[in-house]
């Protein structure tokens, strides 16, 4: 498996972004292995925290979260999926599959030896959080959801999420900064539509990004349908507290919330939210209140 590595200079003076860096390696899959960037802030003997990142972000993303959380006296961990942020991102698309992106989680997750654990997963870190999860259930105190899924095929994908998948296989240069910046309903300034754009030095750089659209189960016969059915069936008897905090500004997600609501009995009794003024990346536009929410539902016990 050829890998790219981003020079870490990429990564120097970031707005808002000073959290020193942490490294493991998870089996690529073909032999080899695979350098996993984590963030790891707050005391080491706290429950953990676990931030879970989608498509096309990585850690920045939580930068606003993480410093209230840690000063509710959490451990907080923020992974970069592999292809994403300071982690290894292999060339050819063809490396990526669900099931791996599931299994180097589930890699990096037992090194860390994580245990009473509350997960916060958006986007795609919904679709490997809560796989994660449904594997590991044991080591999961509580969940929080926010604007993602866990499709299985059996349903049509929406609109919304049709025109993202055709745009990202179609437009010639994948555009990083400007994806995100078009899905928050603030205004980013330059330097942190840059660092988003940091880790990904050119297109050469970008093989998991554009293949992440393209792995979500749109029909039963899709490789990762029979695997998330699975987790969906551990997930309607999780009885643990699930919160759902999506956000009132995401054409891709909304209503989503309603799904686990439904289907997982933790959801009942909890004080789900929605968060105001927030487009897809409600991390962005929202980060405080959605760190204020989940401190508040940890605090409930």
């Amino acid at each position: 498996m050829k890998v790219l590595r981003t020079p870490d200079e990429r990564f120097e003076n970031l707005p808002g972004y000073d959290f020193a860096p942490h490294y493991l390696h998870v089996p690529d899959g073909e032999g080899g292995e695979l350098r996993m960037h984590y963030l790891d802030e707050g005391p080491e003997g706290a429950d953990p925290v676990l931030l879970m990142h989608g498509e096309p972000s990585w850690s920045y993303l939580y930068r606003k979260m993480i410093p209230p959380l840690v000063r509710a006296g959490h451990r907080v961990i923020a992974l970069d999926l592999i292809g994403f942020g300071r982690s290894d991102k292999p060339t050819e698309r063809s490396d990526y599959s669900y099931a791996r992106h599931v299994a180097w989680v589930e890699s990096a997750f037992d090194q860390l030896n994580l245990k009473n654990v509350t997960l916060v997963c958006q986007d795609w870190g919904g679709l490997i959080g809560l796989r994660l999860l449904a594997s590991r259930p044991d080591c999961f105190a509580r969940a929080v959801a926010a604007n993602t899924m866990l499709p299985t095929g059996e349903h049509e994908p929406g609109e919304a999420f049709l025109a993202w998948q055709k745009f990202s296989q179609e437009v010639p240069e994948f555009p990083v900064g400007k994806i995100i910046a078009g899905a928050v309903t603030c205004e980013l300034a330059p330097e942190v539509i840059a660092a988003y754009d940091a880790p990904f030095p050119d297109e050469s750089f970008k093989a998991g990004a554009r293949q992440f659209p393209v792995l979500v189960p749109t029909s039963r016969d899709d490789p990762a349908s029979a695997d998330n059915i699975a987790a969906w069936d551990v997930l309607k008897q999780w009885d643990k507290p699930f919160l759902t905090a999506f956000s009132d500004s995401d054409p891709v997600t909304g209503g989503g919330e309603k799904v686990f609501q439904k289907l997982v009995p933790g959801t009942q009794g909890q004080p789900h939210t929605t968060i105001k003024n927030g487009g897809h990346f409600l991390q962005e536009d929202q980060g405080e209140a959605l760190a204020q929410v989940v401190n508040d539902f940890i605090a409930l016990r």
